[in-house]
């Protein structure tokens, strides 16, 4: 019975994960390689040139959503590391008050909060508006529908994301060690450098994978901030599923998709070195 205790432990995520992840993965796989329509069925003829043509056809949006993925989690991961390091070294008594601050925009819905930026931003909003009429900018000056408000808004909606396992990661670092370092007479930046960057890798390394997973295959902010020349593949798949009911090529770049984010997420904890981040984790 001890023996089969840790497989039970396991038995209802495994369940719940069979259930609700791998058994409509297989379908989405089945439907992707259909052909047919709304009205007459689709049937299963194995079709998988449908993703050749899927590539093809949206390597654009594809390489954008890469391209936007990738800038708003380095610009993530610069703006939630300090205001970690700061919260689990300089917080005190307060780390839960901030940490609150931190998590307080979830209260809204996703939807709302990226439309509310959508006021904020527009041309005569709250923002723009006052500046055009002192003359600050330029009549002709917007935000809206540029790739600066897509990235911003991936940026404030997952940055959470980013700045709690980092946070997590620091403040598992014991303030003894950094004392130490010092009494070792390294420099503030090579405390930094050798001891609190190292131990807090593991923290990065589950913040990225947290938001440049969910960054890519956005769909809502390049909707609702952006324009024509800012369609993400997110959105292209939506439309295919809902709009246009073409589901085996949504299902086509669905998976592509994945192939091409876990492609992603494998160079990159090859390029950090997986080992060294689990051996920080583990200390």
């Amino acid at each position: 019975m001890k023996r089969l205790a840790p497989y039970l432990l396991i038995l209802p995520g495994g369940l719940w994960l069979a259930i609700f992840l791998v058994v409509p993965m297989v379908f989405m796989a089945s439907v992707s390689t259909q052909e047919g329509d709304m009205v007459n069925g689709f049937v299963q003829t194995f079709n998988f040139s449908v993703y050749g043509d899927a590539l093809a056809l949206y390597q654009t949006q594809f390489l954008r959503s890469a391209g936007y993925g990738l800038v708003a989690t380095v610009v993530s991961v610069a703006l939630a590391y300090p205001m970690a390091y700061w919260i689990a070294f300089k917080g005190g008594t307060r780390k839960s008050t901030y940490l609150l601050l931190v998590l307080l925009p979830f209260f809204v819905s996703f939807v709302l909060r990226t439309v509310s930026w959508k006021f904020l931003l527009a041309d005569d909003g709250m923002i723009l508006g006052p500046l055009k009429a002192t003359g600050l900018v330029p009549d002709d000056f917007h935000v809206l529908q540029t790739t600066v408000a897509v990235i911003g808004g991936l940026v404030y909606n997952y940055l959470p994301f980013m700045i709690l396992p980092i946070y997590v990661a620091l403040e598992r670092v014991d303030p003894r060690v950094v004392e130490a370092a010092q009494d070792l007479y390294a420099a503030r930046r090579q405390a930094f450098t050798k001891v609190v960057l190292p131990l807090s890798l593991p923290g990065v390394f589950a913040g990225v994978l947290m938001t440049f997973v969910p960054m890519t295959a956005d769909y809502v902010n390049a909707g609702i901030l952006g324009g024509p020349e800012n369609t993400m593949i997110g959105n292209i798949i939506q439309t295919k599923y809902l709009v246009n009911n073409d589901y085996p090529t949504a299902a086509a770049l669905s998976f592509t998709l994945m192939a091409a984010m876990l492609v992603g997420i494998f160079a990159y904890a090859k390029a950090l070195g997986t080992e060294n981040v689990l051996e920080a984790a583990a200390r």
